[in-house]
């Protein structure tokens, strides 16, 4: 095994005599399967699990491969990459040892869920050990005629003979044909983590004036690093994206909406530094792309513009100062092409934040129009523009929307629900199907 592709604990099982459950995904920081198992896993601890967290790495041309992978799911980006037998050979050979050294840590009947096309060629190597393979697949589309799914499915058909429980965040993710158990699991979020926690308005001024983004020009805080031509007034109505720096996100479509907001509005697009995002090769790439676009605005959209970059050295500080962004917030937007889920909505949902989001995968699971948030055509611009301008406007609404929203995300999204789907899904026995949500 070669010292790139190294696998390592993140928090390893306490032995015991009871099964374990070992979750596997390719980053501890950023992105929506990180941040779930921050706080799932410590939560199924707490529940009586015999719970632990690994990751496996790669090297610069695996992970350009499972970006390609990930695209292809949304039914976006180009599946040459994956025709002929370099690729295959290439994801193979960087998961194939990992997968040895992984069931090496392991007894047989231990359970192991696999997050995303990452880590799906694991299963061979576990499966051979006596092993039970979950796969946790938390991205995909709604988008029927969508075809470019197909070359993952048929990508990865090896690793699904080695697969025992399929879940998914909707049904349409999971694999055509899968023939053994799937299950619907949607994520959740833990409303007791520094992320989504209380904060008095105090402590939500201070966090954003440290960082320079409200008040004097230049704080102290260096987790945050703010592209702006200066601080946002105190008073002014602030409508926020917090997002991975991705295509699909659509960061710089999300500029293109500023002209069609209400003159005084300021315009936040927050996300982690790229360099610090280990599995995401494309991150740095479209960081540079929107603060490009940013330069190229005129001076007067400038000024209401400012680009938040957090670092993630310190995860208890990333997370409260996006806690404090989303509550600071007059309206959240999640502008995404595509989105397997979106946890940042679920998060400001909670906060009793009005949201607008993109009428696709996830987020149309999560936002009824009209009753929980306002769903919108990501490639209409002036259609998103008149939707935050409606909430900014009328506050009634904002308010009603607010409260409804967090209200779903309690009755739906908290981490508690996810543990015991877990609990389900890995007491019952290997057989028969059954879909739940």
């Amino acid at each position: 095994m070669t010292a790139e592709s190294n696998p390592r604990w993140v928090r390893q099982p306490v032995s015991s005599d009871r099964p374990l459950l070992v979750h596997v995904n390719t980053t501890s920081t950023g992105g929506g399967v990180a941040e779930l198992l921050h706080r799932l896993i410590p939560a199924q601890r707490d529940d009586g699990t015999a719970v632990g967290w690994a990751v496996v790495s790669g090297n610069p041309e695996f992970f350009a491969l499972t970006k390609t992978l990930h695209h292809l799911l949304h039914g976006k980006g180009d599946p040459a990459p994956l025709h002929g037998t370099e690729a295959g050979t290439l994801y193979r050979s960087v998961l194939r040892p990992q997968g040895h050294w992984l069931a090496g840590q392991l007894r047989q009947g231990d359970t192991v869920a696999l997050h995303d096309p990452q880590t799906l060629g694991l299963a061979p190597a576990l499966a051979a050990r006596g092993i039970r393979v979950l796969w946790h697949c938390h991205i995909g589309t709604t988008d029927g005629s969508a075809t470019k799914p197909d070359h993952v499915w048929r990508f990865l058909a090896p690793e699904f003979d080695d697969v025992d429980v399929v879940l998914a965040t909707r049904a349409e993710f999971g694999p055509p044909g899968f023939s053994r158990r799937r299950h619907v699991v949607t994520p959740a979020i833990d409303p007791d983590s520094p992320k989504n926690r209380p904060l008095t308005t105090a402590e939500v001024d201070a966090l954003l004036t440290g960082i320079g983004l409200v008040g004097m020009a230049g704080g102290d805080d260096s987790s945050a690093t703010v592209d702006q031509v200066g601080p946002m007034p105190r008073n002014a109505p602030m409508v926020l994206q917090v997002s991975r720096w991705d295509p699909l996100k659509d960061m710089r479509g999300v500029l293109r909406c500023l002209p069609g907001l209400p003159q005084d509005a300021h315009l936040i697009l927050a996300g982690p530094d790229p360099h610090e995002v280990t599995d995401d090769p494309e991150g740095a790439v479209i960081l540079a792309e929107v603060r490009a676009a940013y330069r190229d605005l005129p001076e007067t959209e400038r000024r209401r513009v400012h680009l938040v970059t957090l670092s993630m050295r310190d995860p208890q500080r990333n997370a409260l100062l996006i806690n404090a962004l989303q509550r600071r917030a007059d309206v959240v937007l999640q502008k995404s092409l595509e989105e397997g889920f979106g946890l940042t909505v679920t998060e400001a949902m909670h906060k009793y934040r009005p949201v607008v989001a993109s009428a696709v995968g996830g987020l149309a699971l999560q936002v009824v129009d009209g009753e929980t948030g306002l769903l919108v055509d990501p490639t209409d611009y002036a259609g998103v523009a008149a939707a935050v301008r409606r909430l900014l406007v009328d506050r009634d609404l904002s308010r009603r929307l607010g409260s409804q929203a967090a209200a779903e995300v309690a009755r739906r999204y908290h981490i508690s629900r996810l543990v015991a789907d877990y609990r389900l899904v890995i007491g019952q026995p290997q057989t028969g199907e059954e879909v739940f949500s």
